[in-house]
């Protein structure tokens, strides 16, 4: 079955820099778009980035455009979250995703705090 793992999350502070990974299995990775979003506190889940399969196009948010950058390992099964200049407004809990067979797939999450 479709698993998608992500880790890399923790304590910034703003200005700095954190690099997400998510892990998956279950599908043929290298043949599917992977996007990343992310959750605040009371605020809906929203895009943040997108990747395709061979990894030439990519997509940003505005917010994030500049200071985030999405890449992968097709041979490795795995999507990167590089995140500079990070600002209090990024801390949230990020996954990843992928589509598949009309479904989305999503990870666990993993948290990302940015404070002062």
């Amino acid at each position: 079955q479709v698993q998608l793992v992500e880790s890399g999350g923790g304590l910034a502070q703003p200005g700095g820099s954190l690099r997400l990974s998510c892990a998956a299995s279950g599908f043929p990775f290298s043949s599917y778009y992977m996007h990343w979003y992310r959750q605040a506190p009371g605020k809906e889940r929203e895009l943040v980035a997108g990747i395709s399969s061979a990894g030439t196009t990519t997509d940003y948010a505005d917010s994030v455009r500049g200071r985030f950058t999405i890449s992968r390992d097709n041979a490795k099964n795995t999507v990167y979250l590089q995140m500079n200049s990070l600002k209090p407004e990024d801390t949230a809990v990020y996954y990843c995703k992928v589509f598949r067979s009309n479904t989305h797939y999503w990870g666990q999450g993993t948290q990302v705090t940015v404070f002062s």
